[in-house]
């Protein structure tokens, strides 16, 4: 008897608060554990592709990257960041024969690393970050390499990397596409943030949210080659045509998919001055 007087209270309580649950509320919690996060489109986004063949038909196809080994590509892109391409290649090339092995690189002191990258940006940061990063791998893994990261899923692989002082997903990303991983992923730096924004591909964020976003752009197909691709072409096009003070946007290849730059252009042509005319 007493179950069935608990069963019935039960029942009116449920009663009661169904009445007080909006429909479309119940609705929503029913099916919340249903729908994802993040839904996925149903339809390819052919946004990517279509950029990246306007940027082939512009620049042409980038020559094939010669691939260096993960540890190599780290120290590489430790220094690269707010450093020219050909400065950071330099510096790379003289570290190697200065010191002979990344061994003697780890072990030199904090003055002798500073003065042999002092051509690139913030070498007195740098430094500090780069002898404690490859103490750090030594210390964990026993010795100085990153070549077994390859046994690794590579979230994993860009979870292990980002511990390091210094190394952000941009770092990660250009280790696991740039080396011998090679790896689905995209690197982001300053020209690719400008660039998508400006594309409204993604709003502005930092470097990791806009990565997040972009990937569910980025079609199955595309394999690590062609992202590698993809990242040194739209480099090249923020580099030269789509720069930060002054871009070109009446010679982009890319400025009949971008708004960004079809305002820019109405916005100097109203801007211009009268033309004058002299009497007769």
């Amino acid at each position: 008897m007493d179950v069935a007087v608990q069963q019935k209270k039960l029942q009116i309580q449920e009663s009661r608060q169904r009445k007080r649950t909006p429909p479309l509320i119940e609705a929503k919690i029913e099916g919340m554990h249903s729908v994802p996060l993040f839904p996925s489109n149903p339809d390819p986004d052919e946004r990517l592709e279509q950029i990246h063949q306007l940027l082939l038909k512009h620049f042409g196809k980038p020559e094939p990257r010669d691939l260096w080994d993960p540890l190599s590509q780290f120290i590489y892109s430790l220094l690269s960041s707010r450093t020219k391409t050909e400065t950071t290649y330099a510096v790379v090339a003289q570290l190697r024969q200065r010191f002979g092995s990344w061994e003697n690189l780890r072990d030199a002191t904090l003055a002798e690393i500073e003065n042999a990258i002092q051509d690139i940006t913030f070498p007195e940061q740098k430094a500090v970050q780069l002898k404690s990063a490859l103490q750090q791998i030594t210390q964990r893994y026993g010795s100085l390499t990153l070549d077994f990261l390859a046994q690794y899923r590579t979230d994993k692989i860009r979870a292990w990397l980002e511990q390091f002082p210094g190394v952000g997903s941009k770092t990660s990303g250009a280790v696991v596409n740039f080396s011998t991983l090679r790896r689905r992923a995209l690197c982001l730096d300053s020209h690719h943030l400008r660039v998508t924004q400006r594309l409204g591909l993604t709003p502005r964020a930092d470097a990791h949210t806009t990565e997040e976003r972009l990937m569910r752009l980025v079609p199955e197909s595309w394999t690590a080659e062609k992202m590698d691709e993809d990242h040194r072409l739209i480099k090249k096009l923020g580099q030269t045509i789509c720069t930060f003070a002054e871009p070109k946007c009446r010679i982009c290849p890319l400025l009949g998919v971008c708004k960004y730059g079809q305002r820019q252009i109405a916005v100097n042509a109203s801007e211009a001055p009268e033309p004058r005319y002299s009497g007769s």
